[in-house]
């Protein structure tokens, strides 16, 4: 699977999840965070710099979706994979 199409799939996992993924130009903002999560008036947001190649991108929302309870969701078999091994990240 190509980076992009598991991007897509943790992108629509965390939707599920009923949290909003956003792809912000931080360079702008001079800032060296890479992504996270926050909570804006009780809607909750993943926030990512949109200048990171896929696979920081991938690696940043992994790392998040591991704190959050997904097991039940259906998710295609990579990035099961990829939530369950622990030297991501």
């Amino acid at each position: 699977m190509k980076p992009e199409q598991i991007y897509q799939e943790l992108v629509e996992l965390l939707e599920k999840l009923e949290v909003t993924v956003s792809e912000q130009n931080f360079k702008i903002t001079r800032t060296k965070t890479k992504g996270g999560f926050c909570k804006i008036k009780n809607e909750k947001y993943f926030i990512i710099d949109k200048e990171l190649k896929y696979a920081g991108k991938i690696d940043l929302i992994v790392e998040y979706v591991r704190t959050l309870p997904h097991e039940d969701i259906y998710v295609v078999p990579v990035v099961r994979a990829l939530l369950k091994d622990k030297s991501l990240g």
